[in-house]
Parts: C-alpha cells; sequence; structure tokens
C-alpha cells in the first residue's frame, strides 16, 4: 500500500547522524516480556519489566530529546502490543521516502498498523513493506549506503525487494551471528568517520571491509549485552548512551562525541536501547 502527498519535506533521513528534527516514540506503558524473543530477556524473564521505572526512564529520555531541539512524536500505545517501545523496528526512512517494516516475530505483528494509522492521520506518505519480513533495527544509512543485517528479523528477499525500491541506494547485506537480534547491537554508525562495532558478531572479512569505510571503535562483550552499540546520535556529535557503559562513554568522548547519559537500565531488560526506542523520520 502507499500513500500519496504532494509535501515531502515532512520525511528526510540520510545518515544516522544528522541533527534529529522529528522522532517517533512510543511510552512503554503495557511493556512486558509475555515471551522470550531474544537473549537478554532470557535474563530478565524472570524479574521481568518495572513499568512504572520504565515509563519514568523513557520520558526523561523523551524531555532530554525536546531540551536537545528535537520534535517528539509519541504513538499511542497498545495493551496489545508489549514490545511496541522498539518504535525503529517498525518503520525507518531513507532519502524522502518512509517503509513501514514488515514484522517477523508474532508477537510484534500489528504494531506496523499502529504507525500506519498515524501517518495516515497527518497525510504523511508511506510504503508498506509486506511480503517479507524486514525490521529497521536491521537497517542503517549513511548517505547513498545502507547497511542492512540478514538476521531471524530481516531475510535476503526483503533485501532484494527493497534494493530495487531504491535503485539510487547502494544496499550492503551485512550477516551476523543469529545469537542477536538486529545489526543495531553489533553496528552502529556515529558520523561519516566512526562507527561502534562489536567484532565478535561478525565475521573478520566483513569487519575489514567496514573498517576501510570507518574508524571502528569496539564494544565489549559485556557492553555489548548492556547495549552499547544501541546509542543514538542526535547531530552535531551529540549521542545518547547508557551511564553503565563506561567504557564505550569514555571511547565516544575521546573522540569528541558530547555524551548524553540518560538511565535505561530498565528498558534494555527487553533487547534494547535508545536507537531502537526511537523513529527518526526527519535529519538534516
Amino acid at each position: 500500500m502507499v500513500k500519496i502527498i504532494q509535501n515531502q519535506s515532512q520525511i528526510h533521513c540520510q545518515s544516522e547522524y544528522g541533527t534529529l528534527k522529528k522522532v517517533v516514540l512510543c511510552e512503554p506503558q503495557y511493556m512486558e516480556i509475555r515471551e522470550v524473543i531474544n537473549d537478554v530477556q532470557k535474563k530478565y524473564i524472570n524479574d521481568n519489566i518495572d513499568r512504572s521505572l520504565a515509563i519514568s526512564q523513557h520520558q526523561i529520555f523523551e524531555q532530554t530529546l525536546r531540551n536537545e531541539g528535537v520534535e517528539v512524536i509519541k504513538l499511542r500505545p497498545s495493551k496489545d502490543h508489549p514490545e511496541q517501545v522498539f518504535t525503529r523496528d517498525i518503520g525507518f526512512t531513507l532519502g524522502n521516502r518512509l517503509f513501514i517494516s514488515e514484522m517477523a516475530n508474532p508477537i510484534r505483528k500489528g504494531e506496523e498498523k499502529v504507525l500506519a494509522h498515524w501517518m495516515n492521520e497527518h497525510d504523511i506518505s508511506y510504503k508498506k513493506l509486506s511480503t517479507h519480513p524486514i525490521e529497521g533495527g536491521d537497517v542503517i544509512v549513511d548517505g547513498n549506503r545502507v547497511f542492512i543485517g540478514i538476521s531471524h528479523r530481516t531475510c535476503m528477499k526483503a533485501i532484494q525487494a527493497l534494493q530495487s525500491e531504491l535503485p539510487d541506494f547502494e544496499i550492503l547485506p551485512i550477516p551476523f551471528k543469529p545469537n542477536y537480534l538486529h545489526l543495531d547491537c553489533v553496528f552502529n554508525i556515529l558520523s561519516s568517520k566512526d562507527a561502534l562495532i562489536y567484532p565478535d558478531a561478525l565475521d573478520p572479512q566483513i569487519v575489514d571491509r567496514l573498517s576501510s569505510m570507518y574508524h571502528l571503535i569496539e564494544v565489549s562483550e559485556s557492553e555489548q549485552f548492556s547495549m552499547g552499540t544501541n546509542v543514538l546520535s542526535i547531530g552535531h556529535n551529540r549521542v545518547f548512551s547508557l551511564p553503565i557503559n563506561r567504557d564505550v562513554n569514555h571511547q565516544l568522548r575521546q573522540h569528541g562525541y558530547q555524551v548524553l547519559e540518560v538511565e535505561f537500565s530498565e528498558i534494555i531488560k527487553s533487547g534494547g536501547s535508545f536507537r531502537c526506542c526511537s523513529m527518526p523520520i526527519v535529519r538534516h
């Protein structure tokens, strides 16, 4: 399904690090580990999620975004969608086009309808990808290059279909070890020069290829587990990162980044952090 609109300026995203102007969030009002769908959740299934703490941490994240000049759009939470806080997965913006994902896991199906409803209400165009599973956590854009993870959530056929939709983009499929959820859990671009990486999750040849494109800042195994790669860049070298990931934050500061430390300990129990919880639709 394609919805047409006259004004395409409502959506634009050419990188992971341009100045973030508009982003889609969803409060974790109904967040819970209802069934284990990733390795991080296995550790926390017995504790589960303290929703009031998750909501309060998410509200601080939202307010910090607003304080930094970002317009925040909020989707309506639904009790049917316990993973809805991870808005990144349900859609992604490439250039002047917004794609709504085909969710792979049954527990997440239906989230895309909430996003589509909001888009329809606001007359924003989108392309619904509905033939093969693809999720936004596997999609990382830098100019005309789009890195797409091959995972349990995103298949090669979906990547090929997206390439046909985007003839002006170079699509680079990136396979990684299947015990990691999305590409942004092991690789994330910070600027035109720098990227975070957890190299153990990737084939050495792929790491070599990525190192020819970026200066790679390595994340340790323990900080990968606490979502060290899943930072959110909002432009002008400002990066949201968890306080617990001290080595990542030290390395970021050493490379000239301003680290916005926000506590997100309750959210990450479900396997995602700041990048997972934000769907940029306008960056400049």
